[in-house]
């Protein structure tokens, strides 16, 4: 059985375009909101959902914790994401980024979004990590990730994992 692969037409070289980070003209709230593009394929027999999770560990030095980017479930019968989907396809249920910390300073509902990468002090690396699940789960918007994380156990059929790189000067 071939294992979930998932691609982004957004991340090129093992860098993340401009125009999805803190370097980018689409912002909300000044939190950069223009979501990459991402595709999957292998999908697992069974699957019922998706749930996605972009985060950085490289932001511990200086946030003291790993910053969430972006949260999402994704309807089973999709095999991608467009651009900006985060703002547009209103099928996908989002949950908040670390933009709704004190470091960040926005609401809950802005947060709950996709906020690309702003990377203060370095270069840092993104994760991004798809899940195929074998149920739809039962979160609404605004979920936070260890909600997430608690209501996918037991349900993961398959993940696959992108990084992508991106500079904090231009």
């Amino acid at each position: 059985m071939k294992k979930l692969e998932l691609i982004s037409k957004g991340i090129e070289n093992g860098y993340i375009l401009e125009k999805y980070g803190v370097h980018g003209t689409e912002k909300l709230n000044g939190m950069p909101s223009l979501s990459l593009p991402l595709e999957w394929k292998n999908t697992p027999e069974g699957t019922k959902s998706y749930a996605l999770v972009m985060i950085d560990h490289d932001a511990i030095p200086v946030t003291g914790f790993t910053w969430i980017h972006w949260t999402a479930i994704i309807p089973g019968d999709l095999n991608k994401l467009e651009e900006n989907a985060s703002l547009e396809n209103k099928d996908i249920i989002q949950g908040v980024n670390s933009w709704i910390s004190s470091m960040g300073g926005l609401s809950k509902a802005d947060a709950s979004h996709f906020g690309g990468p702003a990377p203060p002090d370095k270069e840092h690396d993104y994760t991004f990590t798809l899940y195929a699940l074998d149920k739809e789960l039962d979160l609404e918007n605004g979920f936070y990730l260890n909600e997430l994380y608690k209501a996918m156990e037991g349900h993961i059929l398959d993940e696959a994992t992108i990084i992508g790189k991106y500079k904090n000067v231009k």
